[in-house]
């Protein structure tokens, strides 16, 4: 059996693992030790929520729940803030390349609250939107990984049927190997990213292979 696509999750994944302060971030939006606090405390429940249920977030909701109207100065504070964190791992453009010349399609699936022109901005920046063929960010859909729903509408953006078919590539082992292997995906841990224990699931999903680095995704890509 041959490969049709491979979906990768994007932070700690596509982009290298960064363990940052999520307050930190808020602080350098908004200014106020007060309404940072509000907003870290609202993210925070929204990611719970995300662990324990599956469902999504967005951005939006947690200002609302935060009581904080958000501004155009906010969001350019924000990205400004995150933007040294968003810098894609060397390995992934050639990884790209390689796989497209193999005929296999692209995928991304990241459990985000950013809506899609964000990470798109991510991506053209770097230089590999074009490369993209589908992308599911759950801001956009009820679910969250592992919930089986967001993986397929995953495989149904790259236009894939049977997910023996495709490989996801992942950081976490609950929410990308553990859901990727529960509908029927080949699935690779890339084991680098530091995850609070607060974010662990419950169960730990077998990875078909473990990789050092994302360039080594392609032997395994080769062997399936």
């Amino acid at each position: 059996m041959s490969l049709d696509a491979v979906i990768f999750d994007w932070g700690g994944t596509l982009t290298p693992w960064h363990t940052i302060e999520s307050r930190h971030a808020w602080l350098a939006t908004v200014g106020d030790d007060e309404l940072a606090d509000r907003l870290a405390a609202a993210e925070a429940e929204l990611w719970l929520r995300s662990r324990d249920e599956h469902r999504s977030g967005t951005l939006h909701e947690i200002y609302t729940a935060a009581g904080v109207v958000p501004t155009d100065a906010m969001h350019a504070a924000m990205r400004g803030w995150w933007e040294p964190h968003t810098h894609l791992d060397p390995d992934v453009p050639p990884l790209f390349d390689a796989l497209r010349a193999r005929g296999i399609k692209i995928g991304v699936l990241s459990n985000t609250i950013w809506a899609r022109a964000e990470h798109e901005r991510i991506f053209a920046r770097d230089g590999v939107l074009q490369h993209i063929d589908g992308a599911v960010y759950t801001s956009e859909i009820p679910w969250t990984k592992p919930h089986p729903e967001a993986f397929r509408a995953a495989l149904a953006a790259v236009g894939v049927d049977d997910p023996a078919r495709a490989l996801f590539v992942g950081d976490r082992p609950f929410d990308d190997i553990h859901g990727a292997k529960s509908v029927g995906m080949h699935a690779v841990l890339v084991p680098h990213s530091d995850i609070p224990e607060v974010q662990r699931g419950p169960v730990e999903g077998e990875a078909d292979a473990v990789v050092q680095r994302l360039a080594d995704v392609l032997a395994v890509v080769d062997s399936i």
